[in-house]
């Protein structure tokens, strides 16, 4: 940096009622913190912890590695994940039994996403008194949410529905969302970009009229300009094109939420009913998701977020793949070839969303790495094969190295019928949200580092 000075880490650009935060910029760094991490080896930056839930498990044969450590060969499912294989674990035989029925009858799906992130099993009711357990995203925001914005922030692909019967008995709330505030504080999930782009970049304090007027107003970056240049004054060269870049990024994902708002209306599946500025498109409307949490956290707006890429049970269909049948229906093929193959094609387009979530983080310049390298990325779901509701050996990855706290590059294979929440508490330490049990944990993870 240059004259001298820092800036905070808090700083942001203001204008016509609207804040856009910061990347995170070498001037931001303390000498001294600066110094120390270059010494350390250690990232001065923050870390980032999410959790990617798919639906409805997968077809685990073609997703599990046949061999273990550093050498595994990337099954069909996850050769999407190709160019960040280096920054990738794949986790086997990891279970969640809260999953299971556990003496309470059918209801796989509802307890599946319910379980995955609290290891408690849910109150089989349809009505208002459901209750689950605290989630491991929300530890890590109540711990860590003082220090930024928001203290954690949920999206979805399908709109949240939080009343009636969804699955055998069980509230529809289940199904909708993975994270709880508390046992009885489901948090639902957004699924409108222009919604979350709101809440992200507009200034909090504003009524909703104002924030309805700022709607009209010109772009983000065209009230903000001025500002901009002033600070491009305290900014060496590399934070200057760092800046740049940053917001380049932001102007581009506004008009590809405008844009993506005129295109004409698709019949959604049966039951999902879709915002009306949701995309038409399937994919742009992955795209845009990942692209905001990757905004969320670029900028310090939150170091927590989740995702789920369709609700547990979901039946959304992928014509873009081939695919007119709904997904849930498909997962219980019976053994059938062509829906085998199809269900099959549905995993592959999840990994490939994540895998463009990866390549955006990736391609962050973050103080001597990338904005991956200070992220723990977990993806999975609380059904492994969809087909017969079964809950162990879950299909779970994480990408990023967590500020240089995890080994990636690697297959672990656990001991059968080991807690997945054991892997969310040793997430939980490298955040610093340290707790000795979460739902069913059993102690955490040995191996990761």
């Amino acid at each position: 940096m240059t004259n001298g000075g820092r800036i905070s880490r808090r700083t942001v650009l203001r204008g016509l009622g609207t804040v856009v935060s910061l990347p995170f910029l070498e001037a931001m760094r303390p000498r001294l913190l600066a110094a120390a991490a270059t010494a350390t080896g250690q990232a001065a930056a923050p870390r980032r912890l999410a959790f990617i839930y798919v639906p409805n498990g997968a077809i685990m044969d073609d997703w599990t590695p046949t061999t273990e450590g550093a050498n595994f060969a990337l099954p069909t499912i996850l050769e999407p994940m190709a160019p960040y294989r280096d920054e990738l674990l794949v986790l086997s035989e990891l279970t969640c039994d809260k999953a299971r029925p556990n003496g309470d009858g059918a209801g796989d799906h509802a307890r599946a996403s319910s379980a995955f992130l609290t290891g408690c099993q849910a109150r089989k009711t349809a009505g208002a008194n459901f209750r689950s357990g605290i989630s491991a995203d929300q530890v890590a925001a109540t711990r860590l949410g003082e220090r930024t914005r928001l203290s954690s922030l949920e999206l979805g692909i399908e709109r949240y529905r939080g009343t009636g019967n969804c699955d055998s008995g069980y509230s529809c709330v289940y199904e909708h969302t993975m994270s709880w505030r508390s046992s009885t504080s489901p948090l639902p999930n957004e699924v409108d970009p222009r919604l979350v782009f709101e809440r992200l970049f507009s200034d909090q304090s504003n009524d909703p009229s104002r924030l309805k007027r700022n709607r009209l107003r010109a772009s983000v970056l065209d009230a903000v300009i001025a500002d901009a240049r002033g600070l491009e004054g305290r900014l060496g060269g590399a934070d200057r094109q760092k800046l740049d870049q940053y917001l380049t990024c932001v102007r581009e994902l506004e008009l590809r939420i405008a844009r993506a708002e005129t295109l004409p209306p698709i019949q959604p599946p049966p039951g999902v009913v879709r915002p009306e500025s949701v995309p038409a498109d399937l994919a742009e409307h992955f795209h845009l998701m990942c692209d905001l949490m990757v905004l969320a956290f670029q900028t310090d707006v939150t170091r927590v977020a989740t995702c789920m890429f369709g609700r547990e049970g979901s039946e959304l269909k992928y014509k873009m793949v081939g695919v007119s049948e709904g997904h849930h229906e498909l997962t219980h093929h019976r053994g059938d070839p062509d829906k085998i193959d199809k269900v099959r094609s549905i995993n592959t387009f999840h990994i490939e969303q994540f895998a463009y979530l990866i390549g955006k983080l990736k391609a962050i310049p973050e103080g001597e790495g990338t904005l991956l390298d200070n992220c723990m990325i977990a993806y999975g779901s609380g059904n492994s094969d969809g087909n017969r509701h079964s809950h162990d050996n879950l299909p779970i990855l994480v990408a990023g190295k967590g500020g240089g706290s995890l080994k990636t590059g690697r297959h672990l294979r656990f001991p059968k019928e080991t807690p997945v929440n054991n892997l969310w508490l040793s997430l939980l330490d490298r955040m610093g949200a340290h707790l000795e049990q979460l739902g069913d944990s059993t102690g955490h993870l040995e191996g990761l580092s």
